[in-house]
């Protein structure tokens, strides 16, 4: 690492946690704080979440959360398979209302619909629109096995793609992460491609919150905080942005030193 890497790094904040648990309490909390303080500052706070089994632990804590005003806040999911049905149990923005939103109404939910007569294209182009209307102020997020963030796998990453969201190829790790997670019985069951936000769109959110859980993702999160910022691993494009928070539980921060230019906070017992 170099030593504007460094200096570029100072706000990324990095807990690792005793548990998966206290993990998704800490995220959590850190969420709730942010979207309280935006909350106060304006009418309605826009956010886009990831959907996967990575993020149950801090929409867990938000479910349960008394303090934030969803119904003043405007949701866009990241990612969706081409072809899937939003009702499907597979699908992100089911996900989605089934684990947060049919217990908090929000004043919008933007769907990624891909399974429609429209080009794919428009379908991007649509979604790209609405998002552009207003900046964005929160991202919740993970990273993959391969590093990807959201479906940008290392083979479709571009740091500084031009698009807002583009359809992608799913690679083979990313495939079977999906199976990993206990999304689908097979990996040939995983669908080939995707629609996804892309790089800078995820990385023009004001705040971003990652949440990182277990050995899986070990050395990929190794590869985020001490590797070359490039696309062989796409989530290091998070080490350039200006207010990071990324919370591991203690497995997937094993083996994790000290970085100087990182605040780290370590709740190891």
């Amino acid at each position: 690492m170099n030593k504007d890497d460094k200096s570029i790094m100072y706000s990324f904040k990095v807990s690792i946690s005793s548990s998966r648990k206290e993990m998704g309490i800490a995220a959590g909390k850190c969420a709730e704080e942010l979207l309280c303080t935006l909350l106060s500052k304006k009418e309605t706070v826009r956010v886009i979440m990831a959907s996967a089994p990575s993020q149950d632990d801090i929409l867990g804590f938000l479910q349960n959360s008394i303090k934030i005003d969803w119904s003043r806040i405007e949701v866009f999911h990241m990612d969706e398979y081409v072809g899937v049905s939003p009702d499907d149990r597979v699908s992100f923005s089911n996900y989605l209302q089934r684990t947060l939103f049919d217990k908090h109404k929000v004043k919008a939910f933007h769907r990624i619909i891909t399974n429609t007569n429209k080009p794919i294209q428009d379908v991007c182009d649509e979604y790209s629109k609405e998002l552009l209307k207003n900046p964005i102020d929160l991202v919740f997020l993970g990273i993959g096995e391969n590093g990807h963030i959201a479906f940008n796998d290392p083979s479709m990453a571009d740091l500084k793609d031009p698009k807002i969201m583009k359809e992608v190829s799913l690679d083979e790790v990313c495939r079977m992460q999906q199976v990993h997670d206990g999304c689908f019985p097979t990996f040939d069951a995983v669908p080939k491609t995707a629609l996804t936000l892309t790089v800078p769109t995820l990385m023009s959110g004001a705040h971003l919150v990652c949440t990182v859980p277990t050995l899986k993702k070990n050395s990929a999160v190794k590869k985020l905080l001490l590797g070359p910022v490039s696309v062989s691993c796409p989530s290091t494009a998070m080490r350039l942005h200006p207010d990071c928070n990324l919370f591991l539980d203690n497995e997937s921060g094993r083996g994790i030193p000290s970085m100087e230019g990182v605040e780290t906070i370590l709740a190891r017992k």
